[in-house]
């Protein structure tokens, strides 16, 4: 699953704590930057590689490892559609092992085998009972992190016990709407729609952020997220969910309309969603397991926000009559 930060909005240049959110802007003079002269008289594999460090990305990798990560999930998705809430399953744990990892900064250790086994039976209860097994499971899994934390210290327990089930939550719960929409006869239509509607998102963003980011929308968050690349995102998603949905559903593409402009404002949520638990944790990105992306959930904060949208839509507009 492939998201980005919406790294394509530049307004202002972001803290180099936080260049991971960043992009190229457009070609306008620069004004002199002091930390400039840190470079001067360092080799150049050196400057170089501090340059890298303040774009927040390899390019190269980023784009290998974006492609390899979408044709396996193009794979998974039209071999079987176990094989897909497998791959959903491996990616969601390694999400949980870094929220764990990252609410540490703040001096929170939430349990991992409840979120972890939770998971497992959500994305299952999703794919077999619906809407009300994956609540249930849920449900359970927040009662076992109760449980499980009860049994040692007291210090920090009601801590902990929020960290556990903020983790179940986000990403699990939130990724169990994506198994929602798969479980249908017409599932692997629905689950393009989402992704490819989602992508479209930030590739808007980001093509008119580039092109015309001028007002930022939250400064203080994602100092480089403008309302221009937001209106980028808005119009790319409901061109890409019309077509999807006319097309892969053989619905009206006035239900695409809805779609893309959910999707857009879900996706935008996300992204600041992260960048301002990631502030706030005093962290640049959930981990590095993916080369030039960050980590798992560095990747799939849109996702996890746009997918209760897509599936409510999709569940209410696009129902198969009968």
């Amino acid at each position: 699953m492939m998201t980005t930060d919406s790294p394509s909005d530049p307004v202002d240049p972001a803290p180099a704590a936080h260049a991971g959110d960043g992009g190229a802007g457009p070609l306008e003079p620069v004004p002199y930057d002091p930390a400039l002269d840190e470079l001067a008289g360092l080799p150049a594999e050196q400057v170089i590689e501090k340059k890298q460090s303040r774009a927040g990305r390899n390019l190269p990798a980023a784009i290998a490892v974006g492609v390899g990560l979408g044709i396996l999930i193009v794979a998974t998705l039209l071999i079987r559609k176990e094989s897909f809430i497998v791959l959903v399953a491996l990616a969601v744990a390694v999400g949980i092992w870094e929220l764990r990892a990252a609410l540490r900064h703040a001096a929170v250790r939430a349990p991992l085998v409840p979120p972890v086994v939770g998971m497992v039976v959500m994305l299952w209860a999703a794919f077999v009972h619906g809407p009300a097994g994956l609540v249930v499971a849920w449900s359970l899994t927040c009662l076992a992190v109760v449980l499980w934390r009860g049994t040692g210290r007291l210090d920090g327990a009601g801590r902990d016990v929020l960290g556990g089930i903020f983790i179940a939550t986000y990403p699990t719960f939130l990724v169990g709407f994506a198994i929602l929409l798969l479980a249908p006869a017409d599932g692997v239509g629905r689950l393009f729609v989402f992704l490819i509607t989602t992508v479209c998102s930030d590739v808007g963003g980001y093509a008119a952020g580039v092109l015309f980011g001028k007002h930022p929308m939250a400064p203080t968050i994602s100092p480089k997220k403008s309302w221009e690349g937001f209106a980028g995102s808005v119009l790319l998603c409901i061109v890409a969910g019309s077509l999807t949905v006319h097309f892969l559903l053989d619905h009206s593409w006035v239900i695409g309309i809805a779609l893309g402009v959910g999707v857009a404002v879900a996706a935008t949520v996300g992204d600041l969603m992260e960048s301002l638990i990631k502030r706030d944790l005093g962290i640049k990105d959930m981990s590095n397991v993916l080369p030039g992306h960050g980590g798992i959930m560095d990747r799939l904060d849109s996702l996890v926000v746009v997918a209760p949208i897509v599936w409510a839509v999709l569940t209410l507009l696009a129902a198969k009559p009968g």
